[in-house]
């Protein structure tokens, strides 16, 4: 019997696993954003570069992707609960452990062992969450994870920023020792007992070392490429080959191999097909809107790292309050509407800030985010459901798995090339700027800078810093006004899933 098959929670019961199912799945969503504030601090006390420090981000995420499509394979030879016990455990210990770490090559040590425990929480925090919940309410339980992926990058930057302004960065990692010994004790009162049977399995060795290489390569490529200037550098050169051929020999391989570790026949699924392709690009931009706002505020505006997590918080609120509101829609409206919805959401808020000045105020920024809020849990929740709603029950669980393995690389991907984007889009509205202005202004310019009160001779160098911040203005503008068409173009692209027949009730496993 698996976890699935054992009767739903009720009563308080329910409640308990609700929230340490939820919490579980926050605590190591939140820690693919809490550190991307914290690094420059981290990095400073270990007395390396930012560039160096940005392997405490890497090493995590690639850990993280490894083993998410591992995870079936994974609850076949130790059981649903079991397996969620061991990595809760080994998640909390190795966050301890990079909180006192003594070196770069430490952390990132214990990162990478971090992100292999973290990474089979977040499909078996979905998975249980719909075995606990009666089959009536699975539209419920799938809102509540979904929640909780969205709002936890939200209020990673913020905690983040909080902690690096006022204390040791440690606490980035000590955080989660308070999270897991609640989720820990929750587990041991409402889940016990629910494990299922086992079986050994081969495991399939040279898929996993194919997948282990792509997703190293590939995450290298995409966090060095913007620091080395792209395919100028050998090392992004070879990274690209690399996981370019052990994609194609890990596709071919897996097609052919009898019991693969990552199930490729959920392609078949036209449903799942456009579901994930359309979540991946949803969730890249959104993630890439998440590293961009705070970098923007902090870099040209002058917003501290706790202001700019503030500023970018407002979108938490809809996201809280609309999640409940979208699983109960699921079982009564066209799914492919309610994604139509969030999208067009998405794209008002992008293009609300496409229209940002340098002037713009702190409401300006929060009430963008605000709005924000209430397109990602439409879009997450729904794009989930619909992903598995035609897969035979045996497909769901590696459906589901290889759909969060897509979104993980899509957020870093999504990161890296909007940071890429912005940068080259900075130098060439600079470049038009400069270009336009009269080599003969040089006394008007000096003459705004003495009715400034700034001294003549510093007076260039303010008009530069002037150009400078209209540029990056500028290329911010264009970033979102992008992300507005694509958002409207993925609109379109949701309607070639076939509509559910009747409810989304299939993703239960029921």
């Amino acid at each position: 019997m698996t976890a699935s098959e054992h009767k739903p929670l009720s009563g308080m019961n329910l409640v308990i696993a609700a929230v340490i199912l939820s919490l579980a799945n926050f605590m190591v969503v939140l820690d693919t954003t809490i550190a991307n504030v914290a690094m420059p601090t981290i990095s400073g006390s270990m007395g390396v570069s930012t560039s160096q420090g940005t392997w405490i981000i890497t090493s995590y995420a690639v850990a993280e992707a490894i083993t998410i499509p591992l995870t079936g394979w994974l609850v076949r030879q130790v059981g649903e609960v079991r397996l969620f016990m061991i990595c809760v455990v080994a998640f909390v210990l190795f966050s301890v452990c990079c909180g006192l770490s003594w070196s770069l090559e430490s952390l990132v040590f214990f990162r990478v062992l971090q992100g292999l425990a973290g990474g089979p929480l977040i499909p078996l925090s979905s998975t249980l969450m719909l075995a606990v919940f009666p089959k009536n309410k699975s539209n419920i339980a799938l809102s509540l994870w979904g929640m909780m992926t969205v709002v936890a990058p939200i209020f990673g930057p913020i905690l983040g920023g909080i902690i690096s302004d006022n204390w040791h960065w440690g606490w980035v990692f000590h955080i989660n020792f308070l999270f897991g010994i609640l989720v820990m004790l929750g587990a041991m009162k409402v889940l016990r007992g629910r494990g299922g049977a086992t079986e050994r399995s081969r495991i399939d060795g040279v898929g996993l070392a194919l997948l282990v290489i792509f997703v190293t390569s590939f995450q290298i490529m995409i966090d060095k490429g913007r620091e080395l200037d792209w395919f100028a550098s050998p090392l992004v050169v070879t990274c690209a080959i690399i996981a370019a051929v052990s994609l194609i020999y890990l596709i071919i391989w897996e097609l052919t191999d009898s019991d693969p570790v990552i199930d490729l026949s959920v392609f078949r699924s036209r449903n799942w097909l456009v579901s994930s392709v359309t979540l991946s690009l949803m969730f890249g931009i959104f993630f890439g809107n998440i590293v961009l706002t705070p970098l923007w505020l902090q870099q040209q505006m002058g917003y501290t790292a706790t202001w700019a997590g503030f500023a970018t918080a407002p979108m938490g609120v809809l996201a809280v309050v609309t999640s409940p509101i979208v699983g109960r829609l699921l079982p009564k409206v066209d799914p492919r509407w309610i994604v139509t919805y969030g999208m067009g959401v998405l794209a008002v808020s992008f293009f609300m800030r496409a229209h940002l000045t340098s002037q713009a105020d702190f409401m300006s920024v929060a009430v963008a985010m605000f709005v924000l809020g209430a397109g990602i849990p439409a879009c997450m929740i729904t794009l989930t459901s619909l992903g598995v709603s035609d897969l035979p029950p045996e497909r769901v669980a590696n459906g589901a798995g290889l759909q969060n393995f897509l979104r993980v690389l899509s957020m870093a991907l999504g990161s890296s090339l909007t940071q890429t984007y912005w940068e080259h889009m900075s130098k060439a509205s600079r470049s038009e700027l400069v270009s336009i202005i009269d080599p003969n202004a040089g006394h008007e310019i000096a003459s705004a800078a003495v009715r400034a009160g700034i001294p003549p001779s510093s007076s260039t160098a303010f008009f530069s810093r002037l150009v400078d911040g209209q540029a990056v203005m500028l290329a911010t503008n264009d970033f979102y006004a992008l992300a507005t068409v694509l958002m409207i173009l993925s609109i379109g692209a949701i309607w070639l899933v076939k509509r559910p027949k009747g409810p989304l009730q299939k993703v239960t496993g029921h």
